[in-house]
């Protein structure tokens, strides 16, 4: 029951400051106003909604789980991310700039012993892990870096990000809960709670926007908990796990980087070529699409959480399978063809 109580709580917060958020936003600027034809809004809509998201995680997160190393380091690199967001969000920083911050507060989980120690692969006899040492600096790094941008680079539906990261989180909650990792498991659940309370006002039609400020925060949480929740241990299926429970943004940001390179152009430029975008060419309407896109990611999260409950090699097996499912669908739904600027 205790668990409820941490969701609920997280979510009326998130649902309380996110009017707060929204006057902040309106008094730094900080609007996003629509000027191409990416932009599926049509009028002004204030930024800083991530404010609501982060602050709701930071209270109960504190109030629930106290001083502990590692959620000391997850909230001081998480501030630095905010910081960057709110700036960004503001005024457009540069990708180097996002870069810098991204890896920097990657350095602080690292110092606070969130860091990848295992590296899993399955033909190896035993366990198929082995102790990385100092090479897990660099992929720790990797791995936060990439998961932050992807998530970022899903938000761009209203309520699309927010929801699919609520649903990630509560599938990193039940592998977290499998693997006895209990911290991370309760960082999860309020995560997942926080998201929800804000996702009344950015579920479509979107009265306020998570900015750079949520979408950072959100893929950067998520990264370092899914790295206490299943890639920081010895056991096989750590890879495979944590791939599953965040699929969608894993998959949708290896496909545009595919994508751009097969057009010819640089991985960081924006692209109509996005899943979302891809359904909405279908005809499809925003609820529409943001509800296919939970239920997609509601089934990579059960996924995940059944390859925490089997072998090794089943887990493996799961993995290989959905990876061919998504290529095929990707194909079929031409997220690797080329697209218009």
């Amino acid at each position: 029951m205790k668990y409820l109580y941490m969701f609920i709580l997280a979510a009326l917060l998130s649902f309380i400051l996110t009017p707060l958020a929204k006057k902040i936003a309106y008094r730094l600027k900080a609007i996003d106003v629509p000027k191409d034809d990416r932009r599926l809004h049509k009028k002004p809509i204030p930024r800083l909604g991530g404010l609501a998201i982060f602050l709701s995680f930071l209270i109960v997160s504190i109030c629930y789980v106290g001083r502990q190393e590692d959620l000391d380091g997850i909230l001081i690199g998480a501030t630095i991310i905010v910081i960057m967001g709110i700036i960004d969000d503001k005024k457009e920083l540069k990708p180097k700039v996002k870069l810098i911050f991204q890896i920097l507060a990657s350095l602080i989980l690292i110092a606070f012993g969130i860091k990848v120690n295992y590296i899993t692969i399955p033909l190896l006899p035993g366990t198929g892990s082995f102790y990385v040492g100092w090479l897990g600096i660099p992929i720790t790094v990797l791995w936060v870096v990439g998961i932050t941008n992807a998530v970022n680079l899903i938000d761009g539906l209203d309520g699309l990000a927010c929801g699919v990261c609520s649903i990630a989180a509560l599938s990193l909650f039940g592998v977290s809960m499998i693997s006895g990792r209990v911290t991370a498991g309760i960082l999860s659940l309020i995560l997942s709670g926080a998201c929800l309370g804000f996702l009344y006002y950015n579920f479509n039609p979107a009265s306020i926007f998570m900015g750079d400020t949520g979408s950072q925060f959100l893929g950067f949480t998520l990264a370092a908990i899914s790295i206490q929740g299943a890639i920081k241990s010895a056991a096989a299926v750590a890879v495979a796990v944590p791939i599953l429970a965040l699929g969608l943004p894993i998959y949708d940001t290896l496909f545009a980087m595919i994508r751009r390179k097969i057009n010819n152009r640089p991985i960081m430029e924006a692209d109509k070529g996005h899943l979302h975008h891809r359904l909405l060419a279908l005809g499809y309407s925003q609820r529409q699409v943001a509800i296919i896109l939970y239920i997609v990611s509601g089934i990579f999260g059960v996924t995940s959480i059944l390859a925490m409950s089997v072998s090794t090699k089943k887990s493996y097996l799961i993995l290989m399978i959905v990876c061919t499912l998504v290529l095929a669908f990707a194909t079929e739904l031409g997220l690797l063809k080329k697209t218009k600027r």
